[in-house]
């Protein structure tokens, strides 16, 4: 990917999963250590990127991450991440709006209580995006991010 002009993320069906995988992923887009709140692990030392990573060229490189209504939980924890530290350009539909990590507690045979137990915070924000999603930089129809995103690449890289 380090000869790549421009990155992207297609998150439009992404469901969700874990927040370290978008931490991971995040590494290689900074040159320097940055801070992603993760609601799971709940602690600050470990919400901080390992950046840079040795011989990632990424970090300067345009990014666009492409959302649809369909996109939610750890999928939109790294899209408001990046959309909050302005690495990144979302570009699509407003996402499903799925912020709190909940735990189930069995209360009988099959009947299960779910509580919130953490919310995502982001020192760049007032709020996260439960209930009301993350809205994209550039809004167009998820069938059509892709083109936008790749319409708005070659402009930026002809410039």
């Amino acid at each position: 990917m380090n000869d790549a002009d421009t990155v992207m993320f297609d998150l439009r069906d992404n469901r969700g999963g874990f927040p370290g995988m978008g931490k991971l992923i995040a590494n290689y887009l900074f040159d320097h250590p940055e801070y992603l709140y993760s609601p799971i692990e709940n602690t600050t030392r470990e919400s901080w990127t390992n950046s840079p990573v040795a011989g990632s060229n990424l970090a300067h490189k345009p990014l666009f991450i492409l959302t649809s209504s369909h996109t939610i939980s750890a999928a939109e924890q790294f899209t408001f991440n990046l959309k909050m530290l302005k690495r990144a350009t979302i570009v699509g539909e407003t996402t499903a709006g799925g912020a709190h990590a909940a735990t189930l507690h069995a209360i009988g045979d099959n009947l299960y209580l779910g509580t919130v137990d953490v919310r995502p915070i982001n020192p760049y924000s007032k709020h996260d995006w439960n209930e009301t999603g993350i809205e994209p930089d550039v809004k167009v129809s998820a069938a059509e991010a892709l083109t936008r995103a790749v319409e708005l690449a070659e402009r930026d890289n002809r410039k």
